[in-house]
């Protein structure tokens, strides 16, 4: 299994709408990936570093799926859709890491 997570760097004077992120994007990538094999999707609000600073990142989505290939295939059907989205929570670009889960 894999996770694959995508997160938002925290940037000074950034935007991101965490209702809409939590609600309707989250509902958009359930809708778009679950046919093409998302098993689960958890959303994070991140709310310190733990140190009681800020965070390294304003939010993350967590997804799992079987393998990398069923994650690309899922990407080439909804991909667009999906980063088309972007524009209604934030202005700031992602970072995508994946992980081998064990």
């Amino acid at each position: 299994m894999i996770r694959v997570t995508v997160s938002y760097p925290a940037v000074e004077g950034q935007r991101f709408d965490h209702s809409y992120y939590q609600t309707k994007h989250s509902a958009l990538i359930g809708e778009l990936l679950e046919p093409h094999g998302l098993q689960r999707l958890e959303i994070d609000e991140c709310l310190s570093n733990g140190a009681g600073k800020p965070p390294p990142v304003v939010a993350a989505a967590h997804m799992v799926f079987a393998d990398q290939a069923t994650f690309q295939a899922g990407m080439a059907a909804a991909g667009k859709a999906l980063g088309a989205d972007m524009k209604n929570y934030t202005d700031t670009p992602p970072t995508v890491v994946i992980s081998e889960m064990r």
